[in-house]
């Protein structure tokens, strides 16, 4: 066993504590089914859709189906809020269908993307070890609960809150994201289709405010998210605000930028043409006009 491998052994028992913190603060006062906090339902629902496709993932070395499933994790896990909370107001369908349109566009997007390329390459070194894999899963799980949980604890709260400004605010802002999002995905899937544009990066379009406007977006429509549900918060459960906030450290410090960064660097990082767009081009938030 290699020291990467003991390190995700040992990270899985705190991943899964933070996990147990969060849903205690998000299920305080919330609606219950059976005598169980609904919250808490969804929590376990997070981690267990992850675990089952882990199994055959592992068996068969893939992670196809890795996007596929977080995806449906932030359906399953809505959903089953909606289902089992008994007085649903306009603001927890609002917050369930954003989450749900949101999740399956990505999903369906990601999906298609990795069955075009073939791989993920992210995922080279991961699926061959059980536990580094299984600690991969387990964080999606993680993941999915903390990025929906104020949305989780919104929709499953005792008592609502009339929607009004605020939530208009915290829609738009889930708009401009979700609009950021799609259109960077969708810019980006066009350059590389093109067969002019083989072993360059892409510096059109939105790419040419941000080297990760993708991300930015992800990060603001999930601002908005935290905005909506914010009124319906109290007590313990506005913890559960920390959302946004992790989504932003994850994207900008753990995953995201920080490894694309990496694998660009080594990619184009001679190329003056490269060097050029990093220094005019601002790493996450988009600045138009800016050249």
């Amino acid at each position: 066993m290699t020291r990467d491998d003991v390190q995700a052994l040992l990270a899985i028992p705190a991943i899964l504590l933070a996990g147990v913190l969060l849903t205690l603060a998000g299920a305080a006062g919330g609606s219950r089914a059976g005598g169980v906090p609904v919250f808490a339902l969804c929590a376990l629902l997070c981690f267990a859709v992850n675990w089952i496709v882990f199994v055959p993932s592992f068996l068969a070395r893939t992670e196809h189906y890795f996007d596929l499933t977080g995806s449906l994790t932030y359906v399953s896990a809505v959903m089953l809020a909606v289902y089992l909370t008994d007085s649903l107001d306009a603001r927890s369908v609002l917050l369930a269908a954003l989450i749900v349109i949101w999740a399956g566009r990505l999903g369906a997007f990601l999906f298609a993307r990795v069955r075009r390329e073939g791989k993920d390459g992210r995922f080279d070194q991961i699926k061959r070890s059980l536990p580094r894999f299984l600690m991969v899963w387990t964080l999606q799980g993680l993941w999915v609960l903390t990025t929906a949980a104020c949305a989780l604890a919104a929709i499953t709260a005792a008592q609502g809150a009339p929607l009004g400004a605020i939530a208009a605010a915290g829609t738009l802002l889930w708009l401009v994201g979700f609009a950021l999002e799609v259109i960077a995905d969708r810019q980006k899937s066009a350059f590389r289709a093109d067969p002019a544009n083989a072993g360059r990066f892409i510096d059109r379009g939105v790419w040419t405010w941000s080297r990760h406007p993708n991300y930015a977006g992800e990060i603001l429509l999930w601002t908005g998210i935290a905005v909506i549900a914010y009124p319906a918060l109290s007590g313990w459960q506005l913890v559960t605000l920390i959302s946004p906030v992790f989504v932003y450290l994850l994207l900008t410090r753990i995953s995201g930028v920080p490894m694309l960064e990496r694998r660009a660097d080594r990619r184009w990082g001679d190329d003056p043409d490269y060097q050029a767009y990093k220094a005019r081009t601002p790493v996450l938030w988009p600045v138009p006009g800016r050249r």
